[in-house]
């Protein structure tokens, strides 16, 4: 059974290297530079898997899923099926990263344009304010028909009369926080129309990990198998084959073919 299984797990490796064949698409960088990236379709694998389990017969089966952890994914199902007092149980997966890039139009360039200037007008304006506040008032009080104002007035003014430099601020607040507002909605309009002229590339690794790989976050492959012996409803995978009767060997086994025969199915 160790070398059924080993056999199952290099089926399983062949056929993630058929369904993850890298081909070219051309990207762009967020330096405007347009590359080629090498990806693969992720749902070449999904299709693969959800094929495969449906023609488990008799296996309690578990819905393929995909994982989404930032820029780790993972595609998965797991299956189990009992023979007598074992249990054989299989977990079949792939990880791999997400790798973000723009599409290679034009309209990308001039969005990111557009919002860099937005965000150093933003910039400005903030730094124009706080740098020249006081004449900034000023020029507001001419605007609203106050004249004559220098800045030893406007101190002396706003020292004294609370109410008129709280209505001066407001009329300023209200200037600023508009046109705060519009370029604000431009800005996101713009940050979400770059989001929606992102590609994803996909990459992983030709190889088979283990459990403690995948947990970790490693590119790469896993098909485990296990059996464990079923005693008072508990799971024990510690147990002595010896024991184990002919007859529950051979149907373990052919169950373990009947896997295979489906994992190596296109």
């Amino acid at each position: 059974m160790n070398k059924k299984n080993e056999e199952i797990q290099q089926n399983f490796l062949a056929k993630i290297l058929e369904k993850t064949k890298l081909v070219n698409v051309k990207v762009m960088m967020g330096d405007s530079t347009i590359t080629e990236q090498k990806t693969f379709d992720p749902n070449e694998v999904t299709n693969y898997l959800e094929n495969m389990i449906q023609k488990l017969d008799e296996w309690s089966l578990q819905n393929v899923s995909i994982t989404n952890n930032e820029d780790l994914r993972r595609i998965f199902t797991k299956f189990e099926i009992t023979e007598g007092n074992y249990l054989i149980s299989g977990h079949l997966s792939l990880q791999f990263h997400v790798l973000l890039f723009y599409k290679p139009v034009q309209r990308v360039i001039d969005s990111q344009k557009e919002l860099a200037e937005i965000l150093d007008y933003i910039k400005k304006q903030e730094e124009d304010l706080s740098n020249n506040s006081d004449q900034f008032v000023l020029n507001k009080l001419k605007e609203m028909g106050y004249k004559d104002f220098d800045h030893q007035k406007l101190f002396e003014i706003f020292y004294e009369d609370e109410e008129f430099s709280k209505r001066v601020y407001a009329e300023i607040e209200k200037e600023s926080s508009e046109e705060f507002k519009k370029l604000t909605q431009k800005k996101n309009e713009l940050i979400k129309e770059l989001d929606s002229l992102l590609i994803e590339t996909y990459q992983t690794s030709s190889v088979l990990i283990d459990d403690t790989r995948l947990v970790a976050g490693e590119e790469g492959c896993l098909c485990t198998l296990d059996i464990e012996f079923i005693k008072n409803n508990n799971r024990e995978g510690l147990f002595d084959p010896r024991k184990m009767s002919n007859s529950v060997k051979d149907n373990i086994l052919k169950k373990l073919e009947q896997l295979q025969e489906q994992i190596n199915l296109k």
